[in-house]
């Protein structure tokens, strides 16, 4: 007679696990499309332009614009998600972002294109900040909440790179999938959010005001300089070399993001180790280097004659840059918050972020300018190593800055 007993249920840490397993798959995903989302309408903007009759100037609003809207939303994001509940406001910007990447790929007009964009970035503001807030909230203190946040950056340093690569797929087809294809990613993640995204207790009170000794803060208003230069210039550096690619080379959208890879690829493998980095050679010589490495690249590929081959012109430029990513990522996030109170935290990381997001929200435009009105891409290139000059100056005048009460910034 053989005994049939019925198989245990799963023990309540293994249900947590598992749903803390699945919240941070949402939150993750919800990261690297952000990411992809630039990347991806960088490698269709040759062919976007050339289908909506717009110049390089026109068409870079696409990516301008996303920036400019993530940035205008980022420091009344903390506020509205503290009035309406986090919950609501994340889930609420996912079904935004799905819904308007429906959009994009439907409408025809670029004013209504850009529009999308502005939408997307500003959904991007309520979600990106919150997710790390949500982490911090349900992962205990200690390796699980490193894991997790370790992952989280991890997922969005990967999606720049997984953009180009669909980008050099979708665009082939159709530039309109560039637009359409984070809509039902997009609706996974929201079904999945309705199930493991918390609610009540982890929506906290209501940031602060940033108060004027906030914005004197060095530490702080340095760290957000030097991204935004760093940011910046990486962007507007990639958009010069997919419409020099695209345009002037004639190569296809795939070669191109094959190309660009090296400008991506390092820093998504190097995330996972930036924290013992910091820890060994502290957050100052990383900021410096990661300033100084890109300003190389500028002032290589200028110097470079104008057709010179991949290996010998855009190649080591790329890795220059990256290199600085690799070096002062981590180091610019924790410098921005050295100095800064516990109770101050929050609102320092969005002062920092919306930095970021200005620097290409400004720069972009301003080298489009001479890519469509000038000859040739030197022009453009030159307000590329003048704005990565500034920061290396930012970075080499801040080294003496002390982080303030909070230590050694290194920790």
């Amino acid at each position: 007679m053989v005994s049939h007993t019925a198989r245990p249920a799963a023990s309540p840490p293994a249900r947590r696990h598992g749903r803390q397993g699945l919240l941070l798959f949402v939150l993750s995903g919800n990261m690297l499309l952000d990411a992809i989302e630039v990347s991806v309408v960088l490698m269709a903007l040759p062919t976007v332009g050339s289908r909506l009759g717009l110049s390089p100037w026109g068409v870079q609003w696409l990516m301008s614009g996303f920036a400019l809207g993530f940035a205008a939303m980022l420091l009344g994001g903390p506020r509205i998600a503290a009035r309406v509940g986090r919950r609501p406001v994340y889930l609420g910007a996912m079904l935004v972002f799905g819904l308007a990447s429906v959009a994009g790929g439907l409408v025809s007009g670029p004013a209504a294109l850009v529009a999308v964009r502005v939408v997307k970035g500003c959904c991007a503001a309520l979600t990106a900040p919150a997710g790390l807030a949500i982490i911090n909230d349900t992962f205990p203190e200690g390796p699980e909440r490193r894991r997790a946040v370790s992952v989280y950056s991890l997922f969005g340093a990967a999606g720049f790179t997984a953009g180009l690569l669909l980008a050099g797929l979708l665009v082939e087809s159709s530039w309109r999938w560039t637009f359409l294809f984070p809509a039902p990613v997009a609706l996974l993640l929201l079904v999945c959010g309705l199930y493991v995204l918390p609610s009540g207790p982890t929506d906290g009170p209501a940031p602060r005001t940033p108060r004027l000794a906030l914005l004197r803060d060095r530490a702080l208003l340095r760290s957000a300089l030097g991204a935004a230069s760093l940011n910046g210039t990486y962007q507007s550096l990639l958009v010069l070399m997919t419409f020099q690619a695209q345009q002037r080379l004639g190569w296809t959208p795939w070669q191109t993001a094959l190309a660009l890879l090296p400008a991506c690829v390092p820093l998504a493998l190097t995330v996972p180790f930036a924290g013992r980095l910091v820890a060994r050679y502290g957050t100052g010589r990383l900021i410096i280097l990661g300033a100084l490495f890109p300003f190389l690249g500028y002032v290589f590929y200028l110097a470079k004659p104008e057709g010179s081959p991949y290996a010998l012109g855009m190649l080591p430029a790329l890795l220059l840059v990256e290199a600085g990513f690799c070096c002062a990522f981590m180091a610019l996030n924790i410098q921005a918050t050295a100095s800064v109170r516990a109770t101050d935290r929050g609102t320092a990381v969005s002062l920092y972020q919306t930095g970021v997001q200005l620097g290409a929200g400004v720069l972009l435009p301003l080298v489009a300018l001479p890519l469509t009105y000038a000859d040739g891409y030197r022009p453009a290139l030159l307000i590329v190593t003048a704005a990565g000059a500034l920061g290396l100056a930012v970075a080499v005048t801040g080294r003496g800055t002390r982080p303030g009460r909070t230590g050694d910034a290194r920790h």
